[in-house]
């Protein structure tokens, strides 16, 4: 099955989605900053990648998502961001080019079922 990285500092949320997707036969690899992430996804390539925005400093993830855009060895990684913060008032505070390597937002909390959804709608995409 797809690997994902699921990129979050909330360990709550992550084993509890961690759990979900390996329950659904999924790889699932962790970080809990930007900077992990970037290691992670350099050595392991995942499929998809689960992002919160905010983490050890506001509006992290976003960071990384400059950082997968301006990687040609990332910048195709599909990424669903998973996050407390409204999309609307985050995309309005930030440069339109960040979003492009967001494929969907989802509000947490998010129930079991739609964060499998999702994920299984992006790879479908992805794998086609």
């Amino acid at each position: 099955m797809a690997k994902i990285l699921l990129v979050d500092n909330d360990p709550g949320f992550v084993n509890s989605a961690r759990q979900v997707l390996e329950n659904k036969g999924y790889e699932v690899m962790t970080a809990a900053s930007g900077e992990q992430a970037l290691a992670v996804m350099r050595k392991e390539k995942p499929a998809l990648v689960l992002l919160e925005i905010m983490m050890s400093y506001v509006l992290e993830g976003l960071d990384l998502l400059r950082e997968m855009a301006n990687d040609p060895t990332l910048k195709d990684i599909p990424v669903i961001v998973v996050t407390s913060l409204k999309g609307t008032k985050v995309k309005a505070a930030q440069p339109s080019e960040i979003y492009a390597a967001v494929d969907e937002w989802l509000q947490k909390p998010v129930s079991p079922d739609q964060l499998l959804e999702r994920v299984e709608e992006m790879l479908k995409v992805k794998a086609a």
